[in-house]
């Protein structure tokens, strides 16, 4: 075959005017920036090429010049389709000065459209997106006036209310690798992520595209083993080797073999967070932690759980990912979001939205940027500024639990973090809690309506989702909520009775959070509600593998029941509830006892359709009422 190695001056003469160009990079992670620089060079000299219309994933760009940044000139763009802009934010000024079209669609779905591209699909199907400004019902994704074409549309699939995301026709990729042999098969060895590079090549290939890889170093034909390439030669058109300023690992580090997986560092070299509210909200979030639990972090101020995490050295008993494919390990920040260090697995991104999309994930942490009185979240947009949805909506749409997290106001706030409270030194110039808010990226009433777990954690306060808005359930020691809360806030929460926020988070030695982690007994698992003569029981996250761990559960609820002497109704929460071959007959034989001589109604929930199958099919076996819904709201209706 013949050598498909090219210089960058050479591959970028293959795009044309009003292509359509697939731009790889998740954010400041593994940008084909030598690409981008030959494109921006022959345009600024001769003009061409024009009206391209550019399709993206995660905004590859580090927030200023480089990256995706490169190609935002008049008249080389026409139209830009992203999911993450905030480090775009040169095309985003376009998009916003109605210079160019402009569409923002949830990072997942874009991932997608790549898999459906590839297999000659016309678009994506997904709930993600209902309910916020992707909806076209709001504004379809569409980021300005001039974006005239609708790229979504509601449709209904097997009863149920879905988006229909046009896919569009890719007719040249920029994709980036580490080696390449003479026939264009690449391996990603040295790469942070593995993207959706695959996925991407396979889509513009099959499209009747053109694909074009950067890569560090190349080998001769026939060197690489079968398992070390991840992308077929079959679907690379050239190939061009980067010089080393051009392919940085991210825009934090040239090159880490921690960053690729290639080594393992020791944790306790992880410096510790300074005691500032940035360090409060994220000790906060922490308490919400659960062992086993597979938890998405997003990026800003969310990254600050992973530092708790490692500090109560917590990272033993749960599973940190990031949307681009991280399994496990600790989420890099700021330059190097996306990445993981210590990772246990890495996938696709696609696969891992996969996963996301189809309830995976046990709990999210994402930022609070502005909220209304419905539990409504905007992180994607703000006046001058498009941040843009990236993974967002598909995270806080599918995950069980999320927290938002952020400073109770925006801009010059200043706070006294010691002994045990808070002071609030100097107020910030920006209310965070409004009537309105600028773009719907997150809606709570269609949480509400799931039954979702949603709080809203801030320095001095926590709030929480119901159904009738949001209510203030935890505050600051030190904080008055005449004084320090409601005087900021557009709106007046629910108030009931709020309880104090744990001093330990306000305090600079070590909370101990890994012992109040592991020392959840059964019985703070079971809550009475006299009034309603309605036992709770919360089996969220509890491991069942041994019969001992069934009869344990009985030994507890009996108990309980014992002590209220009345048949009781009760609900039961087993999301996250996983329960062996050895212990489910066990467990089974538990539930009928129960059911038989303290029990009068009973629901039960968990978003899992495997358990409900599961745990189902051998309640039934007992001659018992096998239905388990899917959220706590439908439970209590049944009830």
């Amino acid at each position: 075959m013949t050598n498909k190695l090219v210089s960058a001056e050479e591959a970028v003469r293959l795009v044309h005017d009003g292509d359509t160009l697939v731009f790889s990079g998740f954010g400041v992670v593994g940008v084909p920036d030598a690409l981008g620089v030959a494109l921006e060079k022959r345009f600024l000299e001769t003009g061409t090429p024009r009206e391209l219309t550019l399709f993206f994933g995660g905004g590859p760009g580090d927030g200023q010049d480089q990256g995706a940044n490169r190609l935002a000139h008049e008249g080389l763009i026409k139209r830009a389709i992203g999911g993450h802009w905030g480090l775009v934010p040169k095309i985003g000024e376009l998009a916003l000065a109605d210079k160019i079209e402009a569409y923002n669609l949830p990072l997942g779905v874009i991932s997608h459209l790549y898999r459906e591209i590839a297999a000659g699909k016309p678009g994506c199907v997904s709930p993600v997106g209902l309910g916020t400004f992707v909806d076209p019902r709001l504004e379809g994704g569409k980021v300005n006036t001039c974006s005239e074409e609708d790229l979504v549309e509601i449709i209904t699939l097997g009863g149920r209310e879905m988006l229909f995301f046009k896919a569009p026709t890719p007719n040249v990729a920029f994709i980036r690798a580490t080696t390449a042999d003479g026939d264009g098969n690449l391996t990603l060895n040295r790469e942070a992520l593995t993207q959706d590079t695959l996925a991407i090549a396979m889509a513009t290939r099959n499209a009747g595209g053109l694909v074009i890889a950067q890569v560090e170093y190349v080998t001769e034909t026939g060197a690489l083993l079968p398992r070390q390439v991840q992308v077929p030669g079959i679907l690379v058109d050239c190939v061009v080797v980067a010089t080393p300023e051009h392919h940085w690992q991210t825009y934090g580090t040239q090159y880490s073999p921690a960053l690729s997986g290639e080594m393992r560092v020791p944790l306790d070299a992880l410096p510790a967070m300074a005691l500032d509210a940035r360090k409060v909200i994220a000790r906060r979030a922490a308490f919400e932690l659960m062992p086993n639990a597979v938890v998405n972090l997003g990026i800003g101020m969310p990254e600050g759980v992973a530092n708790i995490a490692a500090e109560e050295h917590l990272l033993p008993y749960m599973t940190l990912t990031a949307e681009p494919g991280i399994i496990g390990g600790v989420p890099g920040s700021g330059l190097n979001f996306g990445t993981s260090i210590n990772a246990a697995a890495q996938l696709d991104m696609n696969q891992q939205f996969d996963f996301y999309d189809g309830g995976g994930l046990d709990l999210a942490v994402l930022g609070l940027a502005e909220c209304d009185a419905r539990g409504n979240i905007n992180v994607s947009r703000f006046g001058g500024k498009l941040a843009g949805a990236g993974g967002f909506i598909n995270i806080t749409q599918n995950s069980r639990i999320v927290i938002f997290v952020g400073t109770f106001m925006a801009g010059g706030l200043k706070v006294k973090v010691g002994d045990g409270k808070l002071e609030i030194l100097s107020e910030g110039k920006y209310r965070k809690f409004v009537d309105t808010i600028d773009q719907v990226t997150f809606s709570g009433e269609y949480a509400a309506q799931q039954g979702k777990r949603v709080l809203y954690v801030t320095e001095r306060c926590v709030l929480a989702l119901t159904p009738e808005g949001l209510a203030l359930t935890e505050v600051a020691p030190g904080i008055d909520i005449e004084r320090d809360i409601l005087p900021y806030m557009a709106f007046r929460p629910i108030i009931e009775h709020p309880q104090t926020m744990d001093p330990r988070i306000f305090s600079p030695e070590p909370m101990g959070l890994k012992d109040s982690l592991l020392a959840i007994s059964l019985l703070d698992r079971i809550s009475y509600d006299a009034e309603r003569n309605l036992l709770f029981l919360n089996f969220q996250g509890l491991k069942l593998r041994t019969p001992k761990d069934a009869q344990d559960i009985q030994d507890a609820v009996e108990r309980r029941c014992k002590e209220i002497g009345k048949q009781v109704d009760v609900i039961v929460n087993y999301d996250g509830f996983e329960v062996s071959e050895p212990a489910l007959d066990a467990y089974a034989r538990v539930v009928e006892y129960m059911v038989t001589h303290y029990y009068g109604k009973i629901t039960r929930y968990t978003t899992s359709a495997f358990l409900r199958d599961k745990l189902g099919t051998a309640i039934q076996d007992r001659g018992l009422a096998p239905h388990i819904f899917e959220t706590r709201t439908e439970a209590e209706t049944a009830l």
